[in-house]
């Protein structure tokens, strides 16, 4: 059997200890996974089942808790200094039990990077770079998916002005790369088909909007092409997204940040996942942050967590090779 997914409250005045139980309800029976965090951080009348083992979250009957004591009651809307070093030791007991295999995969529930700045001096920029250095120092990328599309920004928060420089060979050989392997190993697609977005209008039109498209990306694409891979592009961005352009390859790589996540929110704003590829255990998270303006209300949606939930489950089954066949 394998073991259930380990995921982590977050930070405490956001929605995701309104978001847990709600997203048990939705997924028990079909996605075994268990919260860490301080069970008096959940909404008054929550369900909760104490946890002393992630084997314990198979036979609990409602939302199972491995308790994480983190000091101040929750006030939602407003984090807490407090609090912060409590959020970054749990996302560090996640990925020890990732690692150890007790965990099949982490879910994350949102952080605020600020609170944790203040509170405990975090100096990572998010998520995704502290548990690159927690994994010793991998080469990481972020995926956005949901059932209809999958796009990788080369670059990711940097100023629009900032992308040409930023965007090398080197970096985007490497995004492409860990792409392409993650799509063999946690999609089980064995021959994947990745299409590679130009970074000027109409892919620079053969120069007339650019010379990027020539004097980097399809030489790049070329060589690696030449290799094996199955590159399609540089594309016009304005025309690779529509349903049968879909069809035609299982994830996008684009050149910046709002290049790849304007179609994916557009398809599916409320199911899209975060995930990141390149570590050695499964890292997915909803694609949301952590509303404060609405924590505690009862208003906050949990279908970004429920399909983030899944999505790890099915991730973790292929990369431990329960998956095999099941390709495209």
């Amino acid at each position: 059997m394998l073991p259930p997914i380990a995921l982590t409250m977050g930070e405490p005045a956001g929605i995701g200890p309104d978001i847990a139980g709600p997203a048990f309800a939705a997924l028990k029976g079909e996605v075994p996974f268990f919260l860490i965090g301080d069970p008096a951080h959940l909404p008054a009348g929550t369900a909760f089942t104490e946890i002393s083992a992630p084997t314990g979250a198979f036979d609990a009957p409602s939302l199972p808790v491995m308790p994480h004591d983190f000091g101040p009651p929750r006030t939602p809307g407003k984090p807490q200094p407090d609090h912060a070093a409590q959020v970054v030791r749990v996302i560090e007991r996640a990925v020890d039990l990732a690692q150890q295999g007790e965990a099949l995969a982490i879910c994350t529930n949102p952080i605020h990077k600020k609170a944790l700045q203040d509170g405990a001096g975090f100096a990572f920029p998010g998520h995704t770079e502290f548990l690159a250095h927690l994994a010793g120092g991998a080469e990481v990328v972020m995926m956005l998916a949901c059932d209809g599309l999958r796009v990788v920004p080369a670059t990711i928060h940097i100023a629009l002005s900032d992308v040409p420089k930023a965007l090398t060979r080197q970096g985007l050989e490497q995004v492409i790369r860990t792409t392409h392997r993650a799509l063999i190993d946690d999609f089980s697609l064995s021959t994947p088909r990745i299409a590679v977005a130009g970074l000027n209008p109409h892919a620079g039109e053969g120069g007339a909007m650019g010379m990027d498209e020539i004097t980097m990306i399809t030489p790049l694409l070329d060589d690696l092409r030449a290799e094996g891979l199955d590159l399609i592009g540089p594309l016009s961005a304005d025309t690779m997204f529509h349903a049968a352009a879909r069809a035609g390859y299982d994830a996008a790589v684009c050149m910046y940040h709002d290049q790849a996540l304007i179609p994916i929110k557009t398809i599916d704003f409320a199911g899209g996942v975060n995930v990141t590829l390149g570590l050695p255990f499964v890292r997915t998270s909803p694609d949301h942050g952590t509303a404060f303006d609405i924590a505690g209300t009862g208003k906050a949606d949990p279908s970004s967590l429920i399909a983030a939930l899944r999505m790890a489950r099915r991730m973790g089954r292929a990369r431990h090779g329960q998956a095999h066949g099941q390709h495209r």
